[in-house]
């Protein structure tokens, strides 16, 4: 099943919607879960901050949003967000399927893991099948897409300074955000496929004349760009297949994680049974 994390402009955006409410080892998700179809697809959304905004990024319940989805069936998720840019050639309005993160948070919850030998491999963070599908979208809806590059993600919920933007973008970051990690690599120890969808709002602090970050040029940006995100982002759910071979789904094997009686037990289609965490394997927070 596929999956959509996003926000502003995408809440309703699906086909006869039903909300589904979820708990999870860790507590609820960030708001209801919508399920509707897409082309005839079954297709679920989950807000990223809550219907309200209530989440801000370093809150952002993300284990329990990952779980959710995972326990619903969704194999495959289109994660769409707001960055900064921190590269002159990526200006406001672009489009960005990077295919590297570096992650800089350092409050949040970073793993399933809590006991054993599980070493997830993260080489290549993102699906490039599923990269693959977007961009094919973008050119169906006259939308431009970056390829590649790396996003940096900040804690949050500030925005950086300028030495900050000019030490990430001199590291070789393309661009920034508060909420790609621990997206990716929950979806990764559940074996899912996933990529961001990113829209640039803002050039970072000292990047190509940028000078001070505000959330509402950010805001406004994204509004202005809201119907593109939406074209592309059902475009590329019309098109996607439900499951792909490129070695997200077998991201586990090999493993018994402590997080699920068996790794090889995830299910394919709406079944919850199986995740069922074992006796003390996980918080419930």
């Amino acid at each position: 099943m596929l999956g959509v994390i996003g926000g502003t402009g995408l809440y309703d955006f699906l086909d006869d919607p039903e909300e589904l409410t979820v708990e999870t080892p860790y507590g609820a998700p960030s708001d209801v879960i919508a399920r509707g179809e897409i082309a005839g697809k079954d297709v679920l959304f989950l807000p990223r901050h809550g219907k309200r905004h209530q989440w801000p990024p370093h809150r952002i319940p993300y284990r329990a949003n990952m779980w959710a989805l995972r326990s619903l069936g969704v194999t495959r998720i289109l994660a769409p967000a707001a960055v900064g840019s921190l590269q002159a050639s990526l200006t406001p309005g672009s489009f960005v399927l990077p295919d590297q993160v570096v992650d800089r948070t350092f409050t949040r919850d970073h793993t399933f893991v809590e006991s054993g030998m599980v070493h997830v491999s993260f080489t290549h963070p993102y699906c490039d099948r599923l990269q693959d599908e977007v961009a094919q979208a973008g050119d169906l809806v006259g939308v431009r897409l970056h390829r590649g590059g790396t996003m940096v993600v900040i804690e949050g919920p500030r925005f950086s300074t300028r030495s900050e933007s000019q030490a990430y973008a001199d590291s070789g970051g393309s661009i920034i955000n508060m909420t790609g990690m621990p997206e990716a690599i929950l979806a990764r120890e559940l074996a899912m496929c996933y990529t961001p969808i990113a829209l640039v709002t803002d050039m970072d602090a000292g990047i190509a004349g940028g000078e001070v970050v505000t959330q509402a040029e950010a805001v406004r940006i994204f509004k202005e760009n809201t119907e593109r995100m939406r074209d592309l982002v059902r475009t590329a759910l019309e098109r996607t297949v439900p499951d792909c071979d490129t070695g997200c789904r077998q991201a586990l094997e090999g493993m018994e994680p402590d997080y699920l009686p068996l790794a090889a037990e995830l299910p394919t289609e709406g079944s919850v049974a199986n995740l069922t965490p074992q006796e003390g394997s996980g918080p419930a927070r």
